[in-house]
């Protein structure tokens, strides 16, 4: 299912996250830590790769929930339906019925539990979510959207500035996110190396090429999106995309991205993940550290990516503002043994 806030959760019951910020979560962790096993065969196309497993079973969920988890989406309708009545006030469970019903092809039903959630919680993630694709083809999305926006811009009192780049921005961020569910599903019922499962990765590349083709027409007409004109999550729509793409677009752009982040308008930390991507895709070592090995067979999946130099890494990560390279790989549980002695 779908930064420092929304992690300190995780530990408590998944019914109390919304569903959009799970998919949130789930997408930063794919960006860096989750094994891609067709890398070693082409550096140029990183296909998206699975989520991870459902929850612990020591994670509540409801009857519903569990059964959307798993792909039994009718019977999964059936029960949100049973249970309607008594959570008609609760926004996360009115969410996720309408999930259930966009990825039964229900758009006009989904819309109508859509616009509940909204008037009791509006989200700006709702305009990424993949479980939504569908809706956002039928007739009433473009009404929903520019309501769902006008009700974020009341709640937080910043209006969205550009908004005609933010939309193209949250759907390809939608975009890139679409096939996990589906690729999941495979995954734990066939496993990694299922020929379903490679076609759903090769679905993904061709959705990602596409993605990247569209960004490219945009950046080369409105520039790097800004977060001031377009919102946090519209401007990182670009990474996303950059981030599955190939290390020419990776390096065509970067400069662009960094000019970004020291005005301000950008995220240093997706900044470095992106560095760190291109020169993994040119067979080159990283410099900030914040990828392990994604290829299985050139080194342990839980093995820190080779540093470009290990006794700068801390000067290159302080100087973007990010924590010392030992924090974050204890907290990433990442081994790393230093070849050199580093100062301090």
């Amino acid at each position: 299912m779908h930064n420092s806030n929304i992690f300190r959760h995780l530990k408590g019951n998944l019914n109390e996250i919304p569903r959009e910020i799970i998919k949130t979560i789930r997408v930063l962790l794919l960006s860096s830590i989750l094994l891609i096993p067709s890398i070693a065969e082409s550096q140029n196309q990183v296909p998206a790769p699975p989520p991870p497993p459902p929850p612990p079973a020591s994670v509540h969920l409801n009857r519903a929930d569990s059964l959307l988890q798993t792909g039994c989406i009718k019977p999964a309708i059936a029960e949100y339906k049973k249970m309607y009545p008594e959570s008609r006030n609760d926004r996360n469970f009115i969410y996720n019925f309408a999930c259930a019903l966009s990825l039964a092809g229900q758009a006009d039903s989904s819309l109508r539990y859509l616009y509940l959630a909204v008037k009791l919680e509006p989200s700006v993630a709702i305009l990424t979510d993949p479980d939504l694709l569908l809706v956002r083809e039928s007739a009433g999305w473009e009404d929903f959207e520019n309501e769902l926006i006008s009700s974020i811009s009341r709640k937080t009192g910043n209006s969205i500035m550009d908004i005609a780049y933010a939309k193209s921005l949250w759907r390809l961020l939608c975009l890139d996110q679409s096939d996990f569910y589906e690729t999941g599903i495979a995954v734990r019922n066939l496993g990694p190396d299922s020929p379903v499962v490679t076609a759903l990765r090769r679905l993904q590349t061709m959705i990602n090429e596409e993605n990247l083709a569209e960004l490219q027409l945009l950046l080369e007409s409105k520039g790097w999106p800004k977060k001031s004109l377009v919102g946090s999550e519209a401007a990182g729509a670009a990474f996303f995309v950059l981030q599955h793409s190939n290390a020419e677009a990776q390096e065509k752009y970067i400069k662009m991205f960094e000019s970004a982040c020291r005005e301000n308008e950008g995220s240093w930390q997706q900044y470095a993940l992106m560095f760190d991507r291109m020169r993994m895709n040119q067979n080159l070592p990283q410099r900030f550290g914040t990828h392990h090995y994604l290829d299985p067979e050139k080194g342990r999946t839980n093995e820190l990516y080779p540093l470009e130099d290990e006794t700068r890494v801390d000067e290159w990560r302080k100087e973007i503002g990010l924590e010392p390279l030992q924090d974050y790989l204890k907290r990433a549980n990442i081994k790393y043994e230093p070849t050199k002695q580093i100062p301090g």
